[in-house]
């Protein structure tokens, strides 16, 4: 049931809205905003981004009105003014957008430096690649503090405040004590580490009692749960914690935070629906043909060590040398999407993914195969989902995941449903999915090469079973009950169906 009322709610955390009141207004906070500038005519033009949480929440701030605060990207030294952009974006989008601006020495020191150099690599257990440079959270507490007077612009009494993600962990501690006493929320779409990993960063202590300010924390996982609370119980002894109704309530310095696990979906028929299309399907066998072999394997990862994409391809490697009946038989295609193509670090593993790829090539290729296609470019939707289609089994193997949303895309794309999903037990996606994907270890290179070789034994019979259920799965836990899930928990409810959301996000 959507409750219409245009009273406000003022529901406690933890308690939902009731229907004789609506939801408040939502204030949305994000690094970046949910646009894309694009240089054209020598300026900028502006398209809607693209992504679960956009196509969740936007309805929710179109219907009952609401505010997304965030970057657009471009740095202040450009010289151009985005405001008009995002102004008259906000009219057509049906919901305000708030620009924080950021300097290129924020961009660097902040973004780049403390985001990326820090926080992304401890929390993917991946510390030895860390630079603790102590600019560079210098750089976080200004941008922090711009974040702030950007929310503190807008918010009105009653108004939700959601925040989103590691570059933003501490701004609810600086809304606190700004004086701010709305309901604050927010999630963390990547893994949270243990304490031994999570002890490394040289401002624990400030972030973890930053995170406890929020009233709802969410994480993807019970492993992501289960780190952050025994970072608690190391570093914060005297914090009173228990569990109530399947979250934990950590009572610090006088404030009361739940914490709870949120797996993150997408919108299931987005993909499912336009895979069928007349389009793809003639793609499909187009990129069949192209292949030349009996059955397509499938890498889609964004250009990032956590990708585990150069143990990926040793495994391969070890596979044909291993079962010299699967050549001619498989074809890889492995994408990769540029990513931070700036930084050495990232063009070095560029550099390293390539010279794999056209080693293995030049070991095993034949007349008429080649075992490995690449491919390093951005792919269109409409490819993306016919690649999709096509692929016979997905190699999903990361060092290390939040979730991994090309898992579940891909299964929401095999309509034939007997594709098969060799998945990394080290992505946030197999707590989900697990019991019927193939799950490897992308470190053990002997076991991902065996786990690559069975699943192109099975039988189109064997795979249907598990593709069906992990369809299930996906289509059940959508983007949409997340929504409804982690709102709840913040005593808002914005309890709505798939297609009630879908036709408010056509409308």
């Amino acid at each position: 049931m959507i409750c219409t009322d245009d009273a406000p709610a003022h529901a406690a955390p933890g308690q939902a809205a009731s229907c004789g009141s609506a939801p408040p207004r939502i204030v949305m906070v994000s690094n970046r905003l949910p646009v894309v500038l694009e240089r054209s005519n020598g300026g900028f033009e502006v398209r809607p981004g693209s992504g679960g949480l956009v196509t969740a929440l936007a309805p929710v701030l179109r219907r009952w009105g609401g505010v997304w605060v965030g970057w657009t990207g471009v740095v202040t030294e450009d010289g151009v003014d985005t405001s008009g952009l995002v102004t008259d974006f906000s009219q057509t989008a049906g919901y305000e957008l708030r620009e924080v601006q950021l300097s290129t020495q924020d961009r660097d020191l902040f973004y780049q430096g403390y985001s990326n150099e820090i926080v992304w690599p401890l929390f993917h257990d991946l510390q030895s690649r860390c630079n603790f440079v102590p600019e560079y959270w210098t750089a976080y507490l200004h941008v922090k503090q711009s974040f702030a007077g950007a929310v503190e612009a807008v918010v009105r009494p009653g108004d939700f405040v959601f925040i989103q993600d590691y570059h933003l962990m501490g701004l609810g501690r600086r809304l606190r004590d700004g004086g701010l006493e709305n309901r604050l929320a927010f999630f963390l779409h990547i893994p949270f580490p243990p304490p031994d990993i999570f002890c490394k960063l040289p401002w624990r202590d400030d972030v973890l009692s930053g995170l406890l300010a929020y009233d709802v924390i969410g994480f993807q996982t019970p492993r992501d749960l289960e780190n952050f609370m025994d970072c608690v119980r190391k570093l914060i002894p005297r914090a009173r914690r228990h569990r109530r109704r399947g979250v934990f309530v950590v009572e610090h310095a006088g404030h009361t935070a739940q914490v709870g696990a949120f797996p993150i979906g997408i919108d299931y028929d987005e993909f499912a629906v336009p895979a069928r299309d007349a389009e793809v399907t003639a793609r499909v066998k187009e990129l069949r043909r192209e292949m030349g072999t009996p059955q397509v394997l499938l890498g889609v990862d964004r250009l990032d060590y956590t990708k585990g994409i150069t143990y990926r391809l040793r495994a391969l490697e070890l596979a044909l040398k291993r079962y010299p009946e699967i050549h001619r038989q498989v074809t890889l295609f492995q994408v990769v999407i540029p990513s931070r193509q700036g930084v050495p670090e990232y063009q070095e593993l560029q550099g390293q993914i390539e010279r794999q790829v056209a080693q293995i090539n030049g070991a095993f290729t034949q007349p008429g195969w080649v075992p490995i296609h690449y491919v390093f470019r951005s792919v269109e939707r409409r490819e993306l989902l016919a690649m999709y289609r096509t692929a016979d089994v997905a190699l999903v193997t990361p060092l290390k995941d939040g979730m991994n949303l090309v898992a579940k895309e891909y299964c929401a794309c095999q309509v034939e449903g007997d594709g098969v999903l060799i998945l990394s037990e080290f992505a946030g996606a197999a707590y989900q999915l697990g019991k019927h994907a193939v799950l490897v270890n992308p470190y053990d290179l002997d076991g991902a090469a065996e786990a690559v070789y069975r699943a192109t034994q099975l039988t189109r019979a064997e795979r249907r079973p598990a593709m069906r259920a992990m369809q299930r799965i996906i289509r059940r836990e959508d983007i949409y009950w997340w929504v409804q899930r982690f709102f709840a928990a913040c005593g808002v409810d914005v309890a709505m169906t798939t297609r009630a959301a879908r036709e408010q996000a056509a409308s």
